[in-house]
């Protein structure tokens, strides 16, 4: 049965900066909770918080962040994407949550989406205190996502980057999209992202489709799919065998190796599972693998 859900409005502190976020809970008492914070320059108001309130519903206490100098967080970079100080945010979360009411600090779950599907396989890998793990569409190799782009999108980036170490010289940093559509000058070129696109323009009051190129840069030796063998904590999988960002051939490569995984397959693009059917029967499977880790 669906409880009744209150959402509040939170504030962290993450090495100085405050970080925002949504805290959903149904009733007082000692919850299971799910630490949640979305993909590559993605916020929390970006259709994962219907997740949230799915597993509100379901019985889990949530709570869901925006990464700093992203969304409703502060910081004075803006829409910098950090690998370093995103996974930093997402242990101060953790141990943030830890701190409130109606939460059973024993028993934090980990759902993280697209590029932070890879944060949750490295904190899970590197000592995280959780029970268990979702990683969504999760980004596991960067080469793999690189390669994965069409060699026109990887030239146009290739010259993006040389321009902006001439204009940072004179103190201009050079933004590019986020997405955009195949062969166009973006860190994700995807054929299902305009509707999600269309959708979180309507919807996202902080989202701007744009981040410093000089992004890329810090993504290189980010390879979160090698830590799969070594997480020793259940982390459930969810797989778009037609994902154009970050490639379920490779995904599913890595985590052949992985001893305490689940695996399924989602006949979908990488945005396609925030949506429809796909969504639905996603958040369905999220919510029985939780269940069943906190009542074994």
């Amino acid at each position: 049965m669906d409880c009744l859900i209150e959402k509040k409005d939170l504030i962290f502190s993450s090495e100085g900066t405050d970080c925002a976020g949504w805290y959903y809970t149904a009733e007082e008492e000692k919850r299971p909770v799910i630490v949640m914070a979305h993909g590559l320059g993605s916020t929390r108001d970006m259709r994962i918080d219907v997740y949230a309130e799915a597993f509100a519903k379901a019985g889990f206490a949530c709570f869901l962040f925006d990464y700093r100098n992203n969304g409703d967080s502060k910081g004075g970079r803006r829409f910098r994407i950090n690998v370093k100080e995103q996974i930093q945010d997402w242990r101060n979360a953790i141990e943030f949550v830890k701190t409130l009411d109606g939460v059973d600090p024993d028993r934090i779950l980990l759902f993280g989406t697209s590029f932070s599907g890879g944060h949750v396989m490295t904190l899970c890998a590197k000592g995280a205190r959780v029970l268990g793990a979702v990683a969504q569409c999760p980004y596991t190799d960067t080469y793999a996502s690189v390669f994965a782009v069409p060699f026109v999108t990887r030239t146009k980036l290739f010259f993006a980057l040389c321009a902006d170490c001439i204009t940072r010289i004179f103190g201009h940093k050079i933004m590019v999209p986020l997405a955009g559509k195949s062969g166009s000058l973006a860190l994700m070129v995807s054929d299902d992202y305009q509707k999600y696109l269309d959708l979180m323009a309507k919807n996202s009051k902080t989202f701007k489709n744009i981040t410093p190129v000089a992004t890329v840069w810090g993504f290189f030796k980010y390879r979160p799919g090698k830590y799969a063998k070594k997480i020793r904590v259940p982390i459930y999988y969810a797989v778009c065998e037609k994902d154009e960002v970050a490639p379920a051939k490779k995904t599913l490569k890595y985590i052949e190796k992985a001893p305490c995984a689940t695996v399924k397959k989602y006949d979908c693009g990488h945005f396609d599972i925030y949506f429809d059917g796909y969504y639905v029967e996603a958040v369905g499977d999220y919510i029985r693998f939780f269940k069943n880790l906190i009542q074994s």
